[in-house]
């Protein structure tokens, strides 16, 4: 997570909000991303969709199963369609997100009307997560 912390803080540098991910298999990192939708003027270039489209070129194949992805705010909707995806094992994020989190949506580790599962888990590091996430709002207002 503290990979993903120092890339949330080199969003928030860039103006983007501080969001920040990494994936990891095998004890390896296979990818990072930061937020990036306001410089790549695309509204997919959230960090986890970054950190998975590298990790998926770096594995050379778009299933990374066994992989687990760390990131700082808990992952919205389009964020978790690609982790399921890509067959991610285990999610770990930071802050919750309780108007866009996707991760309520995983009840009992299981998406409904879909055969893949995700282990998820929040709070890690969640006051270094929620404290960036606040300041750089804090900034915008």
């Amino acid at each position: 997570m503290g990979r993903a912390l120092r890339l949330a803080r080199a969003s928030a540098a860039r103006q983007e909000v501080p969001v920040g991910a990494v994936v990891v298999a095998g004890g390896r990192l296979l990818g990072s991303g930061s937020n990036r939708p306001i410089g790549r003027r695309d509204p997919t270039a959230h960090a986890e969709i970054v950190a998975l489209r590298r990790a998926a070129r770096r594995a050379g194949n778009y299933r990374l199963t066994g992989a687990t992805l760390y990131v700082t705010l808990e992952p919205c909707l389009m964020c978790l369609g690609a982790m399921v995806q890509a067959r991610i094992a285990r999610l770990v994020y930071g802050a919750a997100d309780p108007k866009v989190g996707a991760a309520s949506l995983m009840r009992g580790r299981r998406l409904r009307g879909l055969n893949h599962r995700i282990v998820a888990s929040g709070g890690m590091r969640v006051a270094e997560c929620a404290a960036l996430l606040k300041e750089f709002f804090r900034g915008r207002r």
